[in-house]
């Protein structure tokens, strides 16, 4: 049979036409999704907290033992006020600690490596606990308020101010930007309230490795009184 009429040029010229606009168009929604977002997210950042990154940079090469898992900021990020209570009920605020370095830990009773790593966080606030430092240890147990504070004392942690959030609320608050996966979860802020560094799990908070590291993160909060 003989062969049938091959397409006209025009014709085949329309259909790459249309086609290549589909694609385009395609191309520029996913850019419109996806590029959006990503402004958004670059907008949020807060550029206060551009020294907390440049710090991060510096502390980078520390970050290693026992402190290795540690993941140094590279973006600028300012933490929620975190909402919590003091050991006689009170109000406290994450700001409350303006001008100080702060290790943030997240902990609670049910959780097996947070009662394991308390003793070394007590150990880091014994060392270097003071005007420019100090470990701000939240509990986060939701039933018995009893139970964590009878912990802390038969385990002989008086060191350790005894913080706690009966709603959770800190755990969701550091959840939603990123920052709470698990339990414990520990984060080193500067003065301005900003992320210097994050880690999902415990450490030995009280080891040589993390003393020095946490020294020199204090050293930009000293340098300014």
């Amino acid at each position: 049979m003989p062969e049938g009429p091959s397409p006209r040029p025009a014709a085949t010229r329309r259909i790459a036409v249309a086609v290549g606009a589909v694609l385009i168009a395609a191309a520029i929604g996913f850019a419109g999704v996806y590029g959006i977002g990503g402004l958004k997210h670059n907008a949020s950042g807060d550029l206060a907290c551009r020294p907390a990154v440049d710090l991060a940079r510096k502390l980078a090469p520390l970050a290693h033992g026992e402190v290795a898992a540690l993941t140094m900021a590279t973006a600028p990020l300012r933490l929620p006020d975190l909402a919590f209570e003091d050991p006689d009920g009170k109000p406290k605020k994450l700001s409350d600690w303006r001008g100080r370095t702060v290790l943030v830990n997240l902990w609670a009773t049910w959780c097996v490596p947070c009662r394991k790593e308390m003793p070394a966080l007590a150990g880091l606030q014994a060392k270097l606990g003071g005007p420019d430092f100090e470990v701000v240890a939240i509990n986060i147990d939701t039933r018995d308020p009893e139970k964590p504070k009878n912990f802390l004392k038969e385990a002989k942690l008086s060191r350790l101010g005894y913080f706690s959030d009966q709603k959770a609320k800190v755990f969701q608050d550091l959840k939603g930007i990123g920052r709470a996966l698990g339990m414990p979860t520990s984060v080193l802020v500067d003065g301005a309230g900003c992320e210097i560094a994050t880690i999902a799990g415990p450490a030995e908070w009280d080891s040589e490795d993390a003393i020095k590291l946490i020294k020199a993160a204090m050293k930009p909060v000293a340098a300014r009184l």
